[in-house]
């Protein structure tokens, strides 16, 4: 007779579970919780401590742990040294182990666990016991993962449970430890910059392509990914996400997240293309889509404020992929979800202002982490250097364009009014040409007189000075810091334009 180890700290299905092992003439040896589970359900059971000869001990600390269980697991059925070892020891193999772990992650998850109750959830001899399985896979089944136990089962009904089969158990179990300890080492590491960075993902969802069609993709989320996240997103209706659909609803939560008044962002290709704030949604709809009345068709929405029906029946008229907001009215739902494929998503929108966690971004044979750019910009700490005085509507003007401009990718200008993006130039080589871009968009909207220039850096040279005042720019903003700071500014006392130095860069690579 074969002997199966059975123990969980999840019990589901481990009743049929250890059924099916006895119906395939598995003696079943257990532990505590696992052995009460299975008696309960009138299964006779082998316990752990027949088999060790030793108490379990230390409030459960140590059951496992003892030659007479790993000796079981690790012998090498094919050498005769180990065959004869343990019949010198009268050990019996063990040919299955099934154990899922301590569950940590969720125990953590709470967020009134203290210390010492989460360390309690660090699992010794779990880990222990599927390691050894999986290194001896050979002559060992291992089962770390309920969602295995009818797969396994049917192997053992159809004797598939051959060496591709085990092997692939033995690898699941490998990632199944490394996440649990990554998941560990990342709770109890107080430093913010660890020497070894130990990251662990779970796949959310297999994408139809990445970036392009000839690429494959997967989305992997954060093991407790943050409820103000695409990972922890309610999708309502629609088509499942695309790769792209993910980054730019990600960098539109990012954005959304800088205000605090009613408030639609249309995103498209990572950048923003309209930016509208008002007393009402609907107002700032309107707002948003003026904005670039073009550039919006095909675009990514994001409401800070639970979707009416005013609103939904105008963005009802667009072509749209994606529309992200607390929540949407049951009329207003009604309305959008006419369209099959437009995905209408609900984050909690509750937790948008709490602490981000660092920007991790791939490269070539590594890793950069960085700081998410999360300084908000005071016009306390604005600093005017041209004989042009700014008014305080221009400085909130400013503040405003600021939020935007931390989320357009460099190098990166936008004109705007105090509550409304006119134009925004992104992702050009060179400033003038993003400047170009910026005013020429916004030059023709009925309150291009109220606007102001906003730039993620300094000015290399008064060319970009020169041309904004030469289009009717009277209100310009930038970092500062240029080796050649004195040409911008007596350039701008030259066509009396107000010349602010904001001392934050907003490079967006």
């Amino acid at each position: 007779m074969r002997r199966a180890l059975l123990s969980v700290s999840d019990k589901t299905g481990i009743v049929e579970f250890a059924q099916t092992l006895i119906a395939h003439d598995f003696e079943v040896v257990s532990t505590g919780g696992t052995q009460a589970a299975l008696n309960a359900a009138g299964i006779a059971v082998t316990p752990i401590e027949d088999v060790t000869h030793f108490p379990e001990m230390l409030d459960g600390r140590v059951k496992t742990l003892n030659p007479r269980v790993f000796g079981g697991i690790l012998a090498r059925r094919e050498d005769p040294q180990h065959v004869q070892t343990l019949a010198d020891h009268a050990i019996a193999p063990i040919d299955l182990v099934c154990v899922n772990l301590y569950p940590f992650a969720q125990t953590i998850s709470d967020p009134g666990v203290t210390l010492a109750e989460a360390v309690e959830q660090i699992d010794i001899g779990g880990p222990s016991l599927i390691r050894a399985a999986a290194k001896n896979y050979r002559d060992v089944l291992v089962v770390c993962d309920a969602a295995d136990y009818d797969q396994v089962s049917l192997a053992l009904e159809t004797h598939a449970d051959d060496l591709r089969f085990r092997k692939h158990l033995a690898a699941k179990v490998f990632h199944h430890t490394a996440h649990y300890d990554a998941v560990i080492a990342d709770y109890l590491t107080d430093e913010a910059k660890p020497e070894t960075l130990t990251l662990t993902y779970q796949r959310q969802q297999a994408l139809r392509y990445g970036e392009n069609p000839q690429q494959t993709a997967t989305f992997y989320a954060d093991c407790q990914p943050v409820p103000f996240s695409i990972a922890a997103a309610k999708q309502l209706h629609g088509k499942p996400l695309s790769f792209n659909n993910i980054k730019d609803a990600d960098a539109a939560l990012g954005l959304i997240r800088e205000f605090a008044d009613p408030t639609v962002v249309a995103l498209k290709h990572m950048n923003p293309c309209g930016i509208g704030s008002a007393t009402t949604l609907e107002a700032a709809w309107d707002k948003c889509y003026a904005a670039d009345t073009m550039s919006i068709f095909g675009g990514i929405i994001v409401l800070n404020r639970t979707v009416d029906l005013a609103t939904a029946l105008k963005m009802h008229k667009l072509f749209l992929e994606i529309i992200i907001a607390p929540a949407f009215a049951d009329d207003a739902y009604d309305v959008l979800a006419k369209k099959k494929n437009l995905r209408l998503m609900t984050v909690d929108f509750t937790t948008a202002q709490a602490p981000e966690a660092d920007e991790l971004i791939s490269v070539r044979g590594g890793l950069l982490r960085q700081e998410r750019d999360n300084v908000r910009d005071d016009p306390a700490n604005f600093q005017t250097v041209s004989t042009v005085q700014p008014t305080s509507e221009q400085l909130d003007a400013i503040a405003f364009g600021l939020k935007a401009i931390k989320f357009v990718k460099s190098n990166a200008i936008v004109v705007n009014t105090p509550d409304q993006t006119l134009g925004i130039g992104p992702g050009q080589m060179n400033r003038i040409d993003a400047l170009k871009i910026a005013v020429n968009k916004a030059h023709d909207k009925p309150n291009f007189e109220q606007a102001v220039l906003v730039s993620d850096a300094f000015f290399p040279m008064d060319d970009c000075v020169a041309y904004a005042a030469e289009h009717g720019i009277r209100v310009i903003a930038e970092p500062g810091g240029s080796i050649r700071d004195k040409d911008s500014i007596a350039m701008a006392d030259k066509l009396g334009v107000a010349l602010i130095f904001t001392g934050n860069r907003h490079f967006r690579h």
